[in-house]
């Protein structure tokens, strides 16, 4: 479980790391907690509860995340800020989970993939 975690931290870093160097309101720490708390929780639901409803446990998690990353959107005069932050941490969500089911080496490369795409399309409206 620790390495799961331990990875699941590093890739949500590094999610959280290029959000950091934009100067954005969820960065590192953030990042890192939530795919600390989706490895979390999905490692419970698939290995503390033998033959309960994983997905249930999956459908909460990203429900929650939904709701703080609601939190993350705002209007600011005509403009809708905040919707690139709340979707990186969808998916960093997404990554923890998906370390804790045991996939790795797709997810590694996803977490770069992301970090490439958002620096890509930095200003792009």
């Amino acid at each position: 479980m620790l390495g799961k975690l331990l990875l699941s931290v590093l890739l949500g870093g590094v999610i959280g790391y290029e959000r950091e160097l934009r100067d954005k309101p969820a960065g590192l720490r953030t990042h890192m907690l939530l795919a600390a708390g989706a490895t979390v929780f999905t490692i419970l639901s698939l290995d503390a509860f033998p033959g309960s409803e994983s997905a249930r446990v999956a459908a909460g998690i990203v429900a929650g995340v939904g709701f703080i990353g609601a939190g993350a959107i705002f209007m600011q005069k005509d403009r809708v800020i905040g919707i690139t932050t709340a979707a990186s941490l969808w998916v960093t969500a997404s990554i923890g989970m998906a370390v804790a089911a045991g996939f790795y080496i797709r997810r590694s490369n996803d977490a770069d993939n992301i970090c490439h795409i958002e620096t890509a399309t930095h200003g792009m409206s």
